[in-house]
């Protein structure tokens, strides 16, 4: 198994060179949408719903798509059904882009000791295409849903109620809280609860939606101004994928920075959670205010202390 998973970046880049297509079209159609509607919220009615659902629908499956490749570049073409099913339902409990990523691995090393067993002659034919596809995604089905559904399930719980408890701590601590949630799955458990957190607040405590909006946008804005002053650093798709990070950040879509967080998270995980970080605890400093569900520069024309507000995207996006 070490040997299988010792080119671990190599099948993690795999997986995010087919990713990108999808990210990268759903993210920006959803964008587009957005921006046109002039609200900051996905359009609801009209052509521009139309054109959100399918931008949702990219953003939907490159999780999959992720998942699947990786265990793809492992065992090549009997692990992408795992790999793919196995995501899908790792992201379907809250586990985003990171389970897509322990699916696909894991879809691999299944597929990998499935391709093993000595079968007689006449059933060899058959195990790449029935077999070990349909045992392989049986296996990685149950052990996400039983190793990884539930336990997600039980920390989100707790995590509300004691994020509900730091309401009234130091704004600096509660600052680097919810921005580190925020950035470190972008769009996955952690980021949705501190999202919901901060919307539920909107009644008493704006401050928290106007942090928690500096740091959606961050990775992304951050990321992309990354490949556009250091280009020699990143390959020509990771320069593509910065472009439309660029506008899914200004839109406050965080997932715009997961073709880089896939392909190298141990280096990019902690410099967007620092930027995010950074960024909620400056807006909660200088005090802006936001009434808006949403996050990146769109929601700039509802956000009191507009100066502040652009400062904390500013100083997170750098730091990122």
């Amino acid at each position: 198994m070490l040997g299988l998973l010792k080119n671990t970046k190599q099948h993690l880049m795999t997986g995010v060179s087919y990713m990108i297509p999808f990210c990268v079209a759903g993210g920006v159609l959803l964008a587009l949408a957005v921006m046109i509607s002039g609200k900051a919220a996905v359009p609801e009615t009209g052509f521009l719903k139309h054109m959100s659902d399918i931008g949702i629908a990219g953003l939907t499956l490159f999780i999959p798509v992720l998942g699947g490749f990786i265990a793809y570049s492992m065992v090549d073409r009997p692990g992408i059904a795992p790999g793919m099913i196995g995501a899908y339902l790792a992201n379907s409990k809250g586990g985003g882009f990171l389970g897509a990523i322990v699916a696909g691995l894991l879809a691999g090393i299944v597929v990998h000791y499935l391709k093993k067993i000595k079968v007689p002659k006449v059933m060899s034919s058959v195990m790449p295409i029935f077999i070990i596809p349909l045992v392989g995604t049986f296996v990685v089905g149950m052990l996400i849903l039983l190793f990884i559904g539930e336990p997600i399930g039980a920390f989100m719980a707790a995590l509300s109620s004691w994020l509900n408890g730091m309401q009234n701590s130091s704004k600096i601590i509660l600052g680097i809280i919810l921005g580190a949630m925020i950035t470190f799955d972008m769009g996955g458990p952690l980021n949705k609860t501190a999202f919901f957190f901060a919307v539920a607040m909107i009644p008493t405590n704006p401050s928290l939606m106007a942090a928690v909006a500096t740091a959606v946008c961050t990775p992304p804005l951050g990321l992309a101004l990354a490949t556009f002053m250091f280009k020699k650093k990143f390959t020509v798709a990771e320069q593509e994928s910065g472009k439309a990070a660029l506008i899914m950040g200004c839109i406050g879509i965080t997932e715009g920075a997961i073709p880089f967080a896939a392909a190298d998270p141990v280096k990019v995980l902690p410099s967007i959670m620092v930027g995010g970080a950074a960024a909620s605890v400056t807006s909660l400093l200088l005090g802006p205010t936001s009434q808006a569900a949403w996050g990146g520069l769109i929601v700039l024309p509802v956000v009191t202390n507009k100066i502040g507000y652009l400062i904390a995207i500013a100083i997170g996006t750098v730091i990122t």
